[in-house]
């Protein structure tokens, strides 16, 4: 089962997100990248948003990703995930944002599996985010 079908069969929203000031996705050669996409959760992480809320805070990130690449790229099959950045607005002395974004890549590694899903992968802390977000995430897929 490819990764469009898994995603059907979770019931994930893969409705076309409605651009904004940039483009959610700009592809060059057989690279797509998508701007970041962020939460509906906001707060900071390590004081009024848990490690759990995160993590779906960033799985909420990684549909939106989704949904912008399937717009881009028409389905889910015949694209490869190489490479996430994960922003998390978190206090100073908060040192977990590795398990935060291991919601956007959990949700990956699910759906297109070891071959096409497995990624590089950088989670870093910010002292704000825009809006306030809890978590923001950008992504580099290839087109295979």
């Amino acid at each position: 089962m490819g990764a469009q079908a898994k995603a059907a069969a979770k019931g994930l929203d893969l409705s076309p997100i409605e651009p904004g000031y940039l483009a959610m996705c700009v592809q060059t050669g057989s690279l797509i990248f998508t701007s970041g996409h962020v939460s509906t959760t906001k707060g900071v992480v390590g004081v009024d948003v848990t490690v759990d809320q995160g993590y779906q805070a960033a799985r909420d990130c990684a549909e939106k990703i989704l949904r912008s690449v399937h717009d881009h790229h028409g389905s889910l099959d015949g694209v490869r995930v190489l490479k996430l950045l994960g922003a998390v607005y978190s206090a100073p002395d908060f040192t977990d944002h590795h398990l935060v974004i291991n919601g956007a890549s959990d949700l990956l590694h699910e759906l297109f599996g070891t071959e096409l899903g497995h990624h590089a992968r950088s989670a870093l802390g910010f002292a704000a985010l825009p809006t306030g977000v809890a978590v923001e995430i950008e992504a580099i897929f290839e087109v295979v």
